[in-house]
């Protein structure tokens, strides 16, 4: 709860679905909640405490971790990790509300060796895909890039063309030079000399 300016207390996550944020031990550390309608914010999550850290948690890690893949799917948000993990990819995890930070890529290192990164579509998830294959690679992890066509997030392109199709898009992910490498040649006109 939290009090208004009129000294009322009131529920911060009213008209909301929650979900439980749960550390890697498996304990319940906070809660996030998403907007059933198109208010705003569209997300909030539980301020930082003495057990939770937005910069040291991922989402789902307590499921994933227990995966016998050595290879993580890292996404923008909690709702494209439940849709993974009902697609059957329980390696799915995400930041909460943050960019990836070192502190997260450690973490993933502990349980993974090669992270596939499911980031929206838009300008804004190409820029934390960026951020992310650095700070991946500076813990030892080797970073693909997953190319979504026709969605702007896991969840989307599942709920459109279904789990099989997303596992393709696994096979067919870009390793990270590639992945800089077409993102420079989207800027030019090769045509041109």
């Amino acid at each position: 709860v939290k009090r208004s300016a009129k000294g009322n207390l009131y529920d911060i996550f009213r008209h909301r679905v929650m979900v439980p944020i749960i550390d890697v031990r498996g304990n319940i550390i906070a809660f996030g909640g998403r907007v059933m309608d198109d208010s705003k914010p569209k997300y909030i999550n539980s301020p930082e405490t003495m057990v939770y850290h937005k910069s040291r948690t991922l989402f789902a890690l307590n499921v994933a971790k227990k995966s016998t893949s050595k290879r993580y799917i890292l996404c923008e948000g909690y709702m494209d990790v439940i849709a993974m993990h009902q697609g059957g990819f329980g390696n799915a995890v995400a930041t909460l509300g943050t960019a990836i930070t070192s502190e997260h890529a450690r973490l993933i290192a502990r349980y993974a060796k090669v992270v596939y990164l499911a980031y929206d579509s838009d300008a804004a998830g190409q820029n934390a895909t960026e951020r992310a294959i650095r700070l991946l690679a500076e813990a030892g992890i080797e970073a693909k890039v997953i190319k979504m066509t026709g969605a702007k997030d896991p969840d989307e392109y599942i709920k459109t063309f279904g789990a099989p199709a997303f596992a393709k898009l696994l096979g067919a992910s870009e390793g990270q030079i590639d992945f800089k490498l077409n993102g420079i040649l989207k800027k030019y006109d090769l045509s041109v000399p």
